[in-house]
């Protein structure tokens, strides 16, 4: 049986256009778009309409970076991929891509089969992986090439986290080396891990020890020698290099100085660095823990450059890093050792509306917005664009998004698997309305119709911004 659905009305916003237009849906794809009023859009009939009068009509957001149900500092996150794809609905995004692990003696194919096991017949929405890579070794380096060919097309590294995910130069140069035959796409959290384990042996022995002291011994010239290491050691792969949560103004200039050289480089930051600074971290009463996460938030005067990277595509994407850890206890293992609270906060279900926000404030046009959290993302990882654009034959992975609802974020309201809310009493404008995933409707009117296992794994094709 087919089924079709029209919206009629809207303002349709791609990353390249905006119209006013009437989308046809048919069997999970869009099949069609016509200007609202015309014959063309006229001739639409559909069992269900949904008005999007005075509206957006957006593509459903690609949150390329979350971490489902996983494992860090003696935890697990607190979002299951059931209840984090569900949040990331309400949200307005339509698909993530979540990060496999491999541990350190295992092969790249346990990981991967260990979280296909978490995210199969659980998620509400559409899912990818992308693979961490903690023990480089020639078998290793084979199986890279076999994950490509199923769809697995980025691996993620770590210059920190000694002892857990680290990996030296020398095992870094030879994972580059691979993507660079394979058409892989290494991503690096790049800071000097070895020398933050320095500060933070000191910072400790100082009796310095409350949650602002993980900001100040993850030094934002440590990020920046990172993502310069990494930079250069990509260019001698011959490889490209996908930098993770840059956060700190330095960073940033190294990924211009790389991009402005023609290097294939590229750069995500996430709405934690750009709304909420080290004064979070400093809060009173251990409530700072609920802002730790790696990079760390930095002083407000780096927010700027990360807006004007946004700008310039200096920084092309917008992710959440979503890891959410319960402030009571979670977070309140590292009371008396900042270095023990568990690195994440929760945000997956907030990125689209502060990114609107920011397209309020002025920071952003509207199609940047919708650049940065779907289409370059659905580029960057290879499901563009059968993923984040609105264009005939795409999924039907749509928004209905109000520009004028007014908002207040809070734990009390959202539908992640935490206790609190980084973002708590932050008055925004814009919410999402309806939400269709592969033309299904999960979010209809702000009630949630969707199921858990209407998501299904996604692969993806390589990189589309390389040759």
């Amino acid at each position: 049986m087919s089924s079709r659905t029209v919206i009629r009305g809207g303002l349709v916003i791609t990353a390249s256009d905006e119209i006013h237009a009437d989308v046809l849906i048919e069997d999970g794809r869009i099949a069609a778009l016509a200007a609202s009023g015309t014959p063309a859009a006229g001739a639409f009939t559909a069992e269900k309409v949904i008005d999007a009068t005075g509206k957006y009509v957006i593509p459903g957001g690609v949150d390329g970076h979350t971490h489902m149900e996983m494992p860090f500092g003696g935890t697990t996150a607190a979002d299951t991929f059931e209840t984090g794809t569900r949040a990331a609905a309400w949200g307005g995004t339509t698909t993530i891509v979540d990060f496999a692990i491999q541990s350190v003696g295992h092969t790249l194919r346990e990981g991967l089969d260990a979280w296909h096991a978490k995210a199969e017949g659980t998620c509400a929405i559409d899912y990818a992986f992308h693979m961490i890579v903690s023990d480089v070794n020639q078998e290793t380096l084979k199986e890279m090439d076999l994950l490509v060919e199923e769809g697995v097309t980025s691996f993620k590294q770590f210059m920190a986290y000694p002892g857990v995910f680290y990996s030296d130069d020398g095992q870094i140069l030879r994972a580059m080396q691979r993507a660079a035959e394979n058409g892989g796409l290494i991503m690096m959290h790049a800071e000097n891990g070895i020398a933050i384990d320095v500060l933070v042996e000191q910072a400790l022995a100082r009796g310095e020890t409350d949650p602002r002291h993980h900001g100040e011994v993850r030094k934002a010239l440590l990020e920046a020698e990172a993502t310069h290491r990494a930079i250069r050691l990509a260019q001698v792969a011959g490889a490209p290099l996908y930098v993770v949560h840059v956060s700190a103004a330095q960073a940033v200039a190294e990924l211009t100085r790389a991009r402005d050289d023609g290097l294939p480089v590229f750069g995500e930051t996430c709405p934690q660095y750009l709304f909420l600074s080290t004064d979070n971290l400093a809060e009173p009463d251990f409530e700072g823990a609920k802002y730790v996460c790696s990079t760390p938030l930095r002083p407000r005067e780096h927010q700027a450059a990360l807006w004007k990277g946004l700008r310039t595509d200096d920084l092309q994407v917008v992710s959440t890093d979503h890891c959410p850890f319960c402030f009571t206890g979670q977070k309140e293992l590292g009371r008396g050792d900042f270095s023990k609270i568990p690195n994440g906060l929760p945000g997956v279900e907030n990125r689209m509306d502060l990114l609107h926000q920011a397209v309020v404030d002025g920071h952003l046009s509207r199609r940047r917005w919708i650049e940065i959290a779907c289409a370059t993302p659905a580029r960057m990882f290879g499901l563009y664009p059968k993923k984040g654009t609105i264009t005939p034959g795409a999924d039907a992975d749509v928004v209905i998004y109000d520009p004028h609802a007014e908002q207040v974020i809070s734990a009390a309201t959202h539908h992640m698997n935490v206790d609190y809310s980084a973002y708590e009493g932050k008055r925004v404008t814009g919410r999402v309305e309806t939400v269709l995933s592969r033309g299904e409707v999960v979010i209809d009117q702000r009630e949630y119709t969707g199921r858990a296992g209407h998501g299904v794994f996604t692969p993806r094709s390589t990189c589309q911004y390389l040759d």
